[in-house]
Order: C-alpha cells, then sequence, then structure tokens
C-alpha cells in the first residue's frame, strides 16, 4: 500500500462518516422521520474519501443530488447536515435546501444541483473564475453515468476544452441512471470516449479500490494544474440501494447486487490496511466505533432542534440581496442611439470593473447579431469571452462564475432562445442565493433581445417576459429609452442578483441625449414620464414609446395638455408598486399597453395590483383596460407583423373610450 498510514486511516474514517451518516438517514426515512426525500450512495464511498485527499484549500466541488458523502468528505459539519434533512435553521442552508440542495461555502460547495447534470455547468464556471483570477487550483464536477447523455454535458466538455478550464469531471458510473442501465442507454461502449472526443484526456478506474481512485485524482490534479487543462475520471461503482427512498431496486437482480456486496469499499479497504499492517485490527475497530458514535452523537445534537425551523417572515432577504445600486445623475449627457448606450455602458462597466466579463456568440470582432458590442474587442479584449453555439452551456457557467465574483453579462443573440437557457436562470441564478441560506449571491445580467418588427417572424421576435417575471429570484427590467437602457444596464452589472435584461430590437435604432458614466437608474423603480390628471397609461419597454406618439396624437387631436400620465415601469420585477397605485389614485382610470400577447400577460400582473389596493379599486371609475399582443405567433408579413401588437392609433382610439372623447 502506497498511501501513508496517516492518510489510510483518514480515507477509512471519511467512508465510515459517509456509511453510518447514511444509515442513519435511511432509518430515519423509513420510520418516515424525516420529510421528502433522499438519494443514498451506500457502496459509493471509495471516490469520495479518495478525492477528498487530493483537494487543496482553494479547490471546489459541485455535488450532485447523490451529495452526502462528497459534502462530508469536504469538511461540513454532519450536525448541520441532518439539520437541514429535518428542515431546522441550524442547517448548512438553513433548511432552506433539504437533501438535495447542501450548500457550505466555507468548504467551497456551493451546493449542490437536483437536475440532473445541469451542476456540470456550474462547475465549469467556477473553473472558469479560478483560472480569471489565476488562481492553481481546479473544480470538480460530480455527475453519474446517465448525466453523460445530457446536452449540457456535451457544451461543456466542449467550451471547457476549447477555453482549457482547470475542471476534473468526476463520473461515477454506478450502472444505472435511476433505473435504467447504462448498456442500454449509451451508444459508446466506454463512456471514457465521450470525453475523449472533445479531447480531454480521460482514464477509467475501479471505483471501489480507493488506492486505484486515489492515484487516478493526484494524477489528474497534478494535470489539471500544471497543463491548464480539464481531465475527465470514470469511477466504476455500484450503490447498495436503491435510486430514492421509495425505490425497491425491481431492475436488477440478487446475485448483481451480491456480487457487488462482496466487493465493498470499506470492507476491502479494511482488510488491506490490516493484511499490509498498516494499522491493527483493534486500532480500525476503535476508529470504527468512534465514527459510528460521532455520527450517532451528531445525529442527537440536530435531533434536538430539529423544530426550530426559520419563520416565513425571516426568509424574505434570501430571495434577492437587499443591497441596492442607488440611481445617480450625471452632469452631462451626448446624443446616442440605443445600441450605442448599451455598449457606453458595457465599456464603461468593463473599465471600472476587471470582474465584469462579457460573453456570447459573435460579439467581438462581428460585433454582436445587432451590432450592439461593435467595437468593444478593441477596448476590453481580455474581457470578451466568444462562445460556441451553446446556449445552456455558456449560460450555466456565467451563473457558476458569478458564485466567485465574476460579473458575467451574457448576451443571448435572440430573447427567443432564453429557452434554451432555462434551466441556468430557473433552476439555478433564481434559487443559489435562497437555497444556500444567503451564502452566495449570483451577479448575472442575462441580455435579450426581444419583440418584433423587424421581420425575423415567429421564431425571433416573441415578447417572452411572463417566462421570467413568475420567478421569485430574477430581476427583470425593460428599459424604453437610450438613456434609460445605459443607466439601467449599468444598475444592473453592478447589483448582486440575476437580472434579465430585456432589448427591444427596436430601441437599437432610437437616439437620444444619454448621461455620462456617472449616470445610474436604480432598479425596482417605475417613473412618471409625462405628468396627467385624467388617466394613468402604463407601460414598459418599445410599447412606452408607442404610447407617447398615442398622448402626442391625443394632444394635437384635441388640444390636451396634461391629461395622460404615462408611467414607465422600467422593472417588472420587482415591481413598483407604488408608483403605479399613487397614480391610478390621482387619476381615477388605468390604461395598460404592452407588446406580449394579451393572455396571462404581464398586464395583467399590473392590472391585479391596481384591484388589489384598496384605495387604487375605490378610485376607479372606469373599468381598467388592457391593450397587449394579439394571440398569434409573430407574423412574417410585415403588415401583419404591424397589426398583431398595439399601434399608436389603438391607443390613441383606446384613450379616447376612457376619456369619454
Amino acid at each position: 500500500m502506497q498511501l501513508t498510514k496517516k492518510k489510510a486511516l483518514k480515507a477509512l474514517e471519511i467512508m465510515l462518516n459517509s456509511r453510518y451518516f447514511e444509515q442513519q438517514i435511511s432509518n430515519l426515512f423509513q420510520q418516515k422521520i424525516m420529510h421528502g426525500t433522499t438519494h443514498l450512495n451506500i457502496g459509493q464511498e471509495a471516490p469520495q474519501a479518495a478525492l477528498a485527499l487530493n483537494l487543496d484549500p482553494g479547490d471546489w466541488i459541485v455535488p450532485t443530488h447523490r451529495c452526502h458523502g462528497y459534502t462530508i468528505a469536504s469538511g461540513s459539519s454532519m450536525y448541520k447536515m441532518f439539520s437541514e434533512m429535518f428542515g431546522s435553521s441550524h442547517g448548512l442552508s438553513k433548511g432552506l435546501g433539504g437533501s438535495m440542495h447542501m450548500s457550505d461555502l466555507e468548504n467551497n460547495n456551493p451546493g449542490s444541483s437536483a437536475v440532473v447534470a445541469s451542476g456540470v455547468g456550474l462547475a465549469a464556471g467556477i473553473a472558469f473564475a479560478i483560472k480569471r483570477k489565476k488562481k492553481s487550483n481546479m473544480a470538480v464536477a460530480l455527475l453519474g453515468d446517465g448525466a453523460t447523455s445530457r446536452g449540457i454535458i456535451h457544451e461543456i466538455m466542449n467550451i471547457s476544452s476549447i477555453w482549457d478550464l482547470p475542471l476534473l469531471f468526476y463520473l461515477e458510473n454506478n450502472g444505472y441512471g435511476m433505473s435504467a442501465n447504462v448498456n442500454d442507454m449509451v451508444a459508446t461502449k466506454n463512456l471514457v470516449d465521450r470525453a475523449k472526443v472533445y479531447n480531454i484526456k480521460a482514464v477509467s478506474v475501479d471505483g471501489n479500490d480507493l488506492e486505484a481512485v486515489y492515484k487516478a485524482v493526484e494524477a489528474a490534479r497534478k494535470y489539471i494544474t500544471e497543463e491548464k487543462k480539464p481531465y475527465f475520471i470514470e469511477l466504476k461503482t455500484y450503490r447498495f440501494n436503491g435510486h430514492s427512498k421509495s425505490d425497491p431496486c425491481v431492475y436488477r437482480t440478487r446475485e448483481e447486487e451480491a456480487y457487488w456486496l462482496q466487493r465493498c469499499p470499506i470492507k476491502n479497504f479494511t482488510k488491506k490496511i490490516i493484511d499490509n499492517k498498516i494499522a491493527s485490527a483493534e486500532e480500525v475497530d476503535i476508529l470504527n466505533k468512534a465514527c459510528e458514535a460521532f455520527v450517532l452523537q451528531e445525529f442527537k445534537k440536530a435531533e434536538a432542534v430539529k423544530d426550530d425551523a426559520l419563520e416565513l417572515e425571516n426568509i424574505e432577504d434570501f430571495v434577492f440581496d437587499p443591497i441596492k445600486v442607488h440611481s445617480t445623475h450625471s452632469t452631462s449627457s451626448h446624443r446616442a442611439l440605443g445600441r450605442e448606450a448599451i455598449r457606453e455602458a458595457l465599456l464603461e462597466e468593463c473599465l471600472l470593473d476587471e470582474n465584469v466579463v462579457l460573453i456570447g456568440e459573435d460579439i467581438a470582432k462581428y460585433g454582436g447579431c445587432f451590432k450592439v458590442t461593435g467595437d468593444l474587442y478593441t477596448h476590453v479584449e481580455n474581457q470578451m469571452f466568444e462562445t460556441p453555439v451553446s446556449e445552456e452551456g455558456f449560460s450555466s457557467l456565467a451563473v457558476g462564475a458569478s458564485l466567485l465574483g465574476i460579473r458575467s453579462v451574457v448576451e443571448i443573440m435572440y430573447g427567443d432562445f432564453s429557452t434554451l437557457i432555462s434551466d441556468a436562470l430557473i433552476n439555478h441564478a433564481s434559487k443559489i442565493r435562497f437555497m444556500s441560506g444567503g451564502q452566495f449571491n449570483c451577479p448575472v445580467v442575462f441580455r435579450l433581445p426581444m419583440g418584433c418588427g423587424t421581420g425575423h417572424g415567429a421564431q425571433h421576435s416573441q415578447s417572452l417576459e411572463m417566462m421570467f417575471t413568475n420567478i421569485p429570484g430574477l430581476k427583470v427590467v425593460a428599459p424604453s429609452s437610450p438613456r434609460k437602457a445605459k443607466a439601467l444596464l449599468k444598475a444592473s452589472i453592478r447589483d448582486n442578483n440575476p437580472v434579465i435584461f430585456l432589448e427591444h430590437k427596436l430601441l437599437y435604432l432610437l437616439e437620444e441625449e444619454v448621461g455620462d458614466e456617472t449616470e445610474i437608474m436604480e432598479l425596482g423603480k417605475a417613473d412618471i414620464i409625462e405628468e396627467g390628471s385624467s388617466i394613468s397609461l402604463i407601460s414598459y419597454g418599445f410599447s412606452t414609446n408607442v404610447c407617447k406618439k398615442a398622448i402626442e396624437l391625443l394632444n394635437s387631436t384635441y388640444k390636451f395638455k396634461n391629461v395622460v400620465e404615462l408611467v414607465d415601469i422600467n422593472t417588472l420585477s420587482p415591481l413598483d408598486r407604488d408608483t403605479i397605485i399613487n397614480s391610478v389614485v390621482k387619476t381615477h382610470k388605468a390604461l395598460i399597453v404592452h407588446e406580449s400577447p394579451l393572455s396571462a400577460g404581464f398586464g395583467a400582473e399590473i392590472a391585479a395590483t391596481i384591484c388589489g389596493d384598496q384605495r387604487a379599486f375605490k378610485a376607479l371609475e372606469k373599468p381598467i383596460e388592457r391593450l397587449g399582443g394579439k394571440n398569434f405567433p409573430i407574423p412574417f408579413s410585415p403588415s401583419l407583423e404591424r397589426a398583431v401588437v398595439p399601434t399608436e392609433i389603438e391607443v390613441f382610439v383606446a384613450l379616447q373610450k376612457l376619456l369619454d372623447l
């Protein structure tokens, strides 16, 4: 045996702690004492211990939902882990994460992902941040055999290879993706072949042989830190239990299970220690009993406070980082197109903070699909990262990098493609702060060009804001003008929360006075563009400009002045309800306009805000009117494309109706 006595006994201690912890968990679920579900990895302890013994203090791990053993191995408190599984405020994530989402900032663990394979993208982002910060460390992406069939795995293997990321793909092949036998689900003969085609060095080892795994990880870490390239290890192992607490394992034979029980990593490593006289049987027995007693002790401590759950009013600050970026006003201005104003914001924030990076397809020499990034590469080339066509991959990477303080601004070529990044946004970016009990923030901005009017057809012209406004933890911003686009984007980049930044494609062609580098608009604040006394016209994004023209037409037709009050929402989430309510209380009427389809559109949320407030509801003299897009996909035909969304004439007519003109 090549391991020293100290390392051998430490490895055995990690494996025993993991085994006894999970056996205790299994008993608690069988007795229906614990809530929810759990995924155990009894029988797979060798990879946990071997990895832990090779990690340096600056290395990170991103586990899968089968995470307990790795969390223990990385140094987390079992008392806090038991508490987390009880839903107690003493848990690693204050009881907000549970079995599948244990986060521990102190031990470089951002938490596991319950979505198969998607944690690999976060690990790639952490590796990206490590490389950018010039650290001699690595990130470890833990995954199972079933995960290798997910598209994001292939996107991330490709990106990590071409970007030379210090990332270890640590694959536990236990033969089954839930109940599906790996031989029936994978076309390649060996899983390592999936990595090799991306020019990633890959090896396969016996995952139940601790020494073999230890040597493989040792070699991998040396290669990653010296060669600055990713590495892939397949660990052939077996889980003794079912996939989850309710799995009867009908898909495998008792003979197969008996074969693998004979290859138990703890039993065989214990025998090896004694046979090689590394430690005596008595020493091993003492360690075994000490581990069993310690796990029981940690459980009893957690059990005593298991009912100490957070109150509902205590969890609001875990949704968003409450620190705000406040408004500032510039003393100078200049004229700029919308695309130029956004470009200025990107440049100014990059120059201000080296942690700001720009990520996306064709954003450098090509200048971006809509020429927004333009010539930025000549100014901040080392802060621009052009990507393959891998939206889910590079978006997940950006989210992972944010956990280490990298402020990525991700350009999605068309907002319609946000459907491809929904996992990164909805399951990770929006929930990381909450699920970690406030340990991690996610300062990342996703720029989404949206809206119709440019003849790009139904798959390139949608307004999809309602995909995101219903997701707690995401901020959604929709500027209506070049000046606001610049000021709001600067605030979004400085915000410590994930921001969806909606850029209507026609906004790029608008021109107006734009503030200098000091001007910022606070997120979550609506404003009154035009004061009025008789009706509140409420809108956001490019539709605000349609409303402006309708007001001009109304004023010129009837020689009006200060009749219509135009409320520009600016930020859809969190919504500035007070400004909307106060305006309606003042004017007694409301017309809401937006480009997205009327059915279940954001206008319904604004209307509900008004009707749900006693003062505003009582002030209404007429029912609220809404104008939205027709409930069709966006047509290609120019005349139909114009007709499918509200026009200034339609807004004008609706104003006439509400004003009894």
